[in-house]
């Protein structure tokens, strides 16, 4: 793939991504970048960089509420099977107790919340990154196997409003990259 403007048709380009060698720069950028009004972009690093998101203009996930949800179901769902079999369905008075003991119902209700909460944060996750995802136009990028070592990616997608070829190659040129490249699709 060749880093010249015209290299890639405008229909076969995915973005412009800039290499830098440090995170400090790639963070610099990413102000610079939400600042310039780009809105879909993306960073690769090979750790994971703290306020690199909201640098980046991404808005807080709410998977934690949904966890939440789906645990609070869980523990009702869990205390009320229970519930019903013992006082319900096959009631049985063993040793005086009542029927509606609650503390025997304890381990259950609890393997129930943690189990509704594991499962529907794995889904929702693997739902939310767009996974499995076998391929990915980002790993057309020359030399980006060196984000998971030393390297760090911005990206700006075609599909971004204020996207344009040459004045995006010239932003990020700007920001001091050790180099940009063309994606292609």
């Amino acid at each position: 793939m060749s880093e010249t403007a015209a290299s890639i048709d405008d229909r076969h380009l995915y973005g412009l991504v800039a290499e830098f060698e440090s995170v400090e720069e790639l963070e610099h950028a990413a102000e610079k970048a939400k600042s310039a009004g780009y809105e879909a972009m993306d960073a690769y690093t090979p750790y994971p960089v703290e306020g690199l998101d909201e640098k980046l203009g991404m808005k807080p996930t709410r998977l934690g509420w949904i966890v939440l949800l789906a645990g609070i179901t869980g523990a009702i769902l869990g205390f009320g099977m229970q519930w019903y079999s013992n006082v319900v369905f096959y009631p049985l008075n063993i040793g005086g107790k009542p029927l509606n003991s609650w503390p025997m119902f304890i381990v259950i209700t609890f393997e129930m919340t943690v189990l509704l909460s594991a499962f529907t944060a794995g889904l929702f996750m693997l739902g939310r990154n767009g996974l499995p995802r076998p391929y990915h136009s980002i790993f057309n990028t020359p030399d980006f196997d060196r984000a998971t070592r030393d390297r760090f990616f911005l990206c700006i997608e075609t599909r971004d409003e204020r996207f344009d070829r040459d004045g995006t190659r010239r932003f990020l040129e700007d920001q001091s990259p050790v180099k940009v490249s063309e994606v292609e699709r």
